[in-house]
């Protein structure tokens, strides 16, 4: 079904990213989609460089369009006249753009009087991770007056826009990530290995990361401190195994940090997978060694699946990670710590479980999926229906 079916009366909602792929930002869109009411909004999704088929098949509904604009390096200008033309020949409701690579599109959204325009602040910028980038803060504050509303995926970036960018409160949406609790839950029997992965002994303690091989996400940080901690603990060589998932521009580095230290046999470079959740489910300690974060989606996945969680303290990872209660919290880039934490995890694997046990009942009570879409529609409905204030600075 297209979202230009004669007699379609439901609004729709046009989610505007820079590309769509594998990713904690694009898993969240395909989320929402799923599992908000079919009967609610029509969707639409637009990247400015690629809708990726693969990662586009994730969403289940058959009424949703995808649309790929191959957008060049530098500034979208160019791509305006077009953008405002799909505006004006879909007439969308809504149009949700999220991180900055596609802010820029509120002002075509804006030409073509588009009634709802949202924008969602998601992590931080790869090159910007503490937010400090002056340029980036002129950049938010430029286009600014083209959103009706932010969304801030966590406590930390809902103060960015308000202190750097000098968004109002009252423009600024709070909105966390929900994740699956039926599709993310530990074995019943404990660890599972998936296929592919070589630790399928009850008797190791498998740690290891998920997402994508890039600066912000540090693996080989994390293959370090792997190294390092069988450095502090030598005993654990017979049991703790690393799994580094995932793929991209960093893995070469994290290989070669493991390959030089002699510990490729003791690890699992499982390259980028879609069975996630049996991944999940064949760990017994999740690792997040990120230098910044907006609201980690791989966090929530790990908690819902039951495992204790050793992460860096930075951007909204505080807010998910309850330190000594659901995991553990580190500081970004301190190999020695992570080698602490990994250590910490492995050495006491009562604590890890209950760790894990206590991070899955988190989830239940605060991150729930019906509560993201909840959200979501009501932000929808209420800039719809006029009742909430949409005025420019």
């Amino acid at each position: 079904m297209s979202v230009h079916a004669a007699g379609d009366t439901r609004p729709l909602v046009l989610h505007l990213v820079y590309r769509f792929d594998t990713g904690g930002l694009e898993n969240g869109v395909v989320n929402l989609i799923n599992h908000m009411p079919g009967e609610t909004y029509r969707h639409a999704v637009v990247a400015l460089t690629e809708v990726v088929p693969g990662f586009a098949a994730r969403i289940r509904r058959d009424d949703v369009e995808f649309v790929s604009l191959h957008k060049p390096p530098g500034h979208g200008m160019k791509l305006y006249p077009r953008l405002a033309q799909l505006f004006a020949d879909w007439r969308p409701a809504v149009v949700h753009t999220r991180n900055l690579a596609a802010l820029e599109c509120q002002v075509p959204a804006a030409w073509a009087r588009v009634p709802a325009r949202v924008h969602g602040e998601h992590g931080r910028d790869v090159d910007d991770p503490d937010g400090t980038r002056a340029k980036y803060q002129w950049m938010r504050r430029a286009y600014r007056p083209f959103v009706h509303r932010y969304v801030a995926l966590s406590r930390d970036l809902a103060g960015y826009l308000q202190q750097r960018v000098g968004v109002p409160p009252a423009r600024i949406a709070q909105v966390y990530n929900g994740v699956d609790v039926t599709r993310f839950a530990a074995a019943a029997a404990g660890r599972v290995a998936p296929p592919g992965c070589p630790f399928a002994d009850p008797a190791l303690f498998v740690a290891g990361t998920v997402g994508r091989m890039q600066t912000v996400k540090a693996q080989p940080l994390l293959a370090r401190a792997f190294v390092r901690a069988l450095e502090l603990a030598p005993q654990l060589r017979g049991t703790l195994r690393l799994a580094l998932v995932g793929d991209g521009p960093l893995r070469a580095e994290a290989q070669a940090v493991l390959d030089a230290a002699g510990v490729t046999p003791l690890t699992w470079m499982a390259g980028e997978r879609s069975d996630v959740p049996d991944v999940m489910r064949g760990l017994d300690g999740f690792v997040l060694p990120s230098l910044a974060e907006g609201i980690s989606n791989t966090i929530l996945e790990a908690m819902a699946s039951g495992l204790p969680v050793l992460a860096t303290a930075v951007g909204g990872n505080p807010e998910l990670v309850v330190d000594g209660v659901t995991g553990s919290l580190v500081p970004a880039g301190d190999v020695d710590a992570l080698a602490a934490g990994l250590v910490a995890q492995a050495s006491d694997r009562g604590r890890s479980a209950a760790m894990g046990t206590a991070g899955r009942a988190r989830v239940q009570a605060q991150f729930s999926l019906q509560a993201m879409v909840d959200a979501y529609r009501s932000l929808y409905d209420r800039l719809l229906s006029g009742s909430a204030t949409r005025a420019k600075d």
